[in-house]
């Protein structure tokens, strides 16, 4: 399959490299030219996962964006969330009928972008998918190569609008087989893992991370405490998805530390003895910050204040960042009122989310 990979951070090389190596052709498109010349010059990247390391070549490595785009059945876009309008923008004169675009992790992306195309006059007949999660725990070691720890063995996934689902999974599919169907796209922004483990453990880790050097808050960084915190602000996630009708598996994460359930399986042992989390974090500008709080968190507040669900951690949290930050969050880019949808009812959010209009 012809597949489009947007984005030059961890998750875009390892989707480049892991999707060609199973066969795919890939096209990378990263704006950045100078950051992306290695690759331009030598269009390969050396993967190392649980096999080993290997070569493995690039279909097209571009900055044009169009030729990127050009016939690609998917689009794959694992970049942070704060990146979405931008590429939303850029890839609005070169969308065509039919393409799937896929956001892992997506923070209501999906309603978002397809906000965006529409602003730009963009008239065409795309479907939009989000998950919970990165398909790989991954992280860059050079220019040009890449480690997975692990690869997700569960992804739910909402398309949207969700009256294009079937379309959608079949493309889908055929690169993610450990998706797994879900309700809709609100039903996969609400099992964003980022906006519910990284709050407690970046704040609760402030003092160490603006300390040391390096800290990594996924080994010394998660102690019985911060996991309880995790957990309840979990429960509130929980709560919201409920309230709102969701059914079935709401992947609670504490199976990610206590099982082999979670979507990436028994990874959490692996992802420390990897020691590639052991990194300098400037707190008010990690990605953890930027994206999982200043977009998923509030938006996420938004969607409890919204449906009437009490989320007195998450808000705090919120809060709480929002002192560090200097800004307020809670009135931020990714809200449902930022999105012009906290007028809506819930039967007007189901007609948007199935329909893709309110």
């Amino acid at each position: 399959m012809r597949i489009a990979v947007l984005g030059g951070g961890n998750g875009s090389h390892a989707a480049a490299a892991d999707l060609s190596d199973q066969g795919h052709e890939v096209r990378f498109w990263r704006r950045d030219a100078a950051r992306l010349a290695p690759l331009l010059a030598a269009p390969r990247l050396a993967m190392k996962d649980i096999a080993g390391r290997r070569e493995v070549g690039i279909a097209l490595v571009t900055t044009d964006l169009g030729a990127a785009l050009n016939g690609a059945e998917l689009i794959l876009i694992p970049t942070p969330a704060f990146a979405q309008d931008d590429i939303a923008c850029a890839m609005a004169p070169h969308l065509a009928d039919g393409q799937v675009i896929f956001l892992p992790p997506g923070t209501f992306g999906s309603v978002a972008m397809m906000q965006t195309l529409r602003r730009a006059g963009c008239k065409a007949d795309v479907a939009f998918a989000e998950t919970g999660t990165l398909p790989w725990l991954t992280r860059m070691h050079g220019p040009a190569e890449v480690a997975i720890t692990m690869r997700a063995v569960r992804l739910p996934t909402g398309v949207f609008p969700a009256q294009k689902s079937a379309a959608a999974f079949a493309v889908l599919r055929a690169a993610f087989p450990s998706v797994e169907p879900i309700e809709d796209a609100l039903a996969g922004a609400l099992m964003n893992a980022g906006p519910i483990i990284h709050p407690p453990l970046i704040l609760m880790n402030a003092g160490p991370l603006e300390h040391f050097e390096r800290w990594d808050i996924h080994n010394e960084g998660t102690q019985p405490s911060i996991r309880r915190v995790t957990n309840a602000l979990d429960e509130e996630r929980v709560a919201i998805r409920k309230a709102l009708g969701y059914t079935g598996e709401h992947f609670p994460l504490r199976d990610h530390y206590e099982s082999d359930r979670w979507m990436y399986g028994d990874a959490h042992k692996r992802l420390t003895d990897s020691g590639d989390w052991r990194e300098h974090i400037v707190l008010t500008e990690h990605r953890y910050m930027t994206e999982d709080i200043h977009y998923g968190l509030a938006f996420l507040v938004s969607v409890a204040d919204w449906a009437g669900v009490k989320a007195p951690l998450a808000s705090g949290l919120l809060a709480m960042a929002a002192a560090i930050s200097g800004k307020d969050l809670r009135g931020g880019p990714r809200t449902l009122e930022s999105l012009g949808l906290a007028r809506l009812d819930r039967a007007g959010m189901q007609r948007l989310l199935a329909t893709g209009q309110p």
